[in-house]
């Protein structure tokens, strides 16, 4: 395909781009639409591979069958056989009438299985079956039936990873890589970055009733050496931010203003954590579990002086001496305490700075260490009732507040929907 029929599908489906990775991934989608073969597309979370199955579905001679997507990773392990190849009357309790599958209700269409990754083993093996032949039974029944459907798929992660570590069938695989399509990350389609953020923020200026913004040319080149981790979706959610904070729109938004949304403020510890976890410069860095170590080290030793300053109150009060005869075991440990200058302590501006050529030497502390491993075994052990009677009680106030819709109490608990079926099944909520 030459660049201006290329340029005419962009123009249909509102894709803004004209990167060489973007402009060869549209040319592959446009070849295979016309055949029937079964498309896998791969790229980052938030590039944009739904334009491509869509893309696919109507430039084939199944655009005017039905089209579906499913997120495979939403759906929960123990429904998602019967949302994609239906039901029998009574197949499972709940089941109260027969249902049909997505794989029938899209016969003669295209289904997009997005997140395929995350599809269950078992689901996988009846997915592979519907591909090489068309047959499907549903949950419940033994009679076979056939659909033709077209599946595009897609992912976010690596399937060979996942066949090597026995998460994704082999064959599957290879059935779905028929043809494959690769969608390229925002970072690595240059100039797009500052179209797309210009459509974005014309689009919203329109919606919100403001004037647009604009860049100027060293916040221009901010934009376009950003990693952009979240692909399109971050650059969108961005350019809205921008749109409905900054009120001044005269003025070009300059580099350090444009840096404040790219890199929000982080509480300080966390920032520490990361600046240290992320100090590529240096020959080595401290683990987190000795960061762990060091703040067990300093509440160890705050504890030890709390326990003095309290035995010289003590000591100095009229029955304070029968006091400590009661609790002599509380104070007994600081008999043989070494001094609090001895313990290991990083400076705050230690944490921000490069970190040193060598880890922080914990040999001298090992006794201290050892006993601290015990102690947070102990109490992990001792919690571990409590913090699962607190989980059970949050899913279930979720749920009544939600008046048990699992889409809604999911979302108020900051978990997916999958996740949330799975606790209800492990706590044995009753709905």
């Amino acid at each position: 395909m030459d660049l201006a029929e290329i340029q005419a599908i962009k123009n249909r489906f509102g894709i803004i781009g004209t990167s060489p990775g973007l402009n060869h991934a549209i040319n592959v989608g446009v070849q295979v639409a016309a055949t029937d073969l079964t498309v896998l597309i791969t790229g980052e979370s938030g590039s944009g591979k739904e334009s491509f199955s869509k893309i696919i579905h109507s430039l084939s001679s199944r655009k005017h069958g039905p089209f579906i997507a499913i997120n495979c990773g939403a759906i929960p392990e123990g429904t998602i056989d019967s949302e994609l190849f239906g039901h029998e009357k009574g197949a499972f309790t709940g089941a109260l009438d027969s249902r049909k599958g997505y794989f029938e209700t899209t016969n003669s269409g295209t289904i997009f299985l997005d997140e395929v990754g995350e599809m269950p083993l078992g689901t996988q093996s009846r997915l592979l079956r519907v591909l090489e032949n068309g047959e499907y039974i549903r949950v419940g029944s033994s009679k076979v039936m056939k659909t033709n459907v077209r599946v595009v798929a897609a992912t976010n992660v690596n399937l060979l990873d996942a066949v090597n570590n026995g998460k994704f069938r082999e064959d599957l695989y290879y059935r779905l890589n028929t043809v494959p399509i690769y969608v390229p990350p925002l970072r690595d389609r240059g100039e797009d970055i500052l179209l797309l953020f210009r459509k974005f923020t014309n689009d919203f200026s329109e919606r919100y009733r403001t004037k647009p913004v604009r860049l100027d040319v060293d916040s221009r080149d901010l934009l376009m050496q950003y990693a952009f981790p979240g692909n399109i979706r971050q650059l969108k959610n961005i350019a809205e931010q921008i749109t409905i904070l900054e009120t001044d729109k005269e003025l070009p938004i300059s580099r350090e203003t444009l840096n404040n949304y790219l890199n929000p403020v982080q509480p300080a510890g966390r920032k520490a954590l990361i600046t240290l976890r992320n100090g590529e410069d240096s020959a080595s860095s401290f683990s987190e579990r000795e960061l762990l170590y060091k703040v067990l080290f300093d509440m160890r030793r705050d504890m030890t002086e709390l326990k003095k300053l309290v035995r010289n109150v003590l000591e100095n009060e009229k029955y304070g001496g029968e006091i400590l005869k009661d609790h002599q075991e509380l104070f007994s440990s600081l008999n043989n305490v070494e001094p609090a200058s001895h313990t290991p302590t990083i400076e705050p501006a230690r944490l921000l700075s490069p970190v040193p050529s060598r880890t922080v030497d914990l040999d001298r502390y090992s006794d201290e260490r050892s006993e601290i491993e015990d102690v947070v075994h102990v109490t992990a052990e001792e919690e571990s009732l409590s913090l699962e009677d607190k989980e059970k009680e949050m899913i279930i106030k979720a749920l009544r507040k939600n008046n048990n819709k699992r889409k809604y109490a999911a979302s108020a608990l900051g978990i997916s929907e999958r996740t949330l079926y799975r606790k209800i099944k492990q706590y044995d909520i009753e709905e």
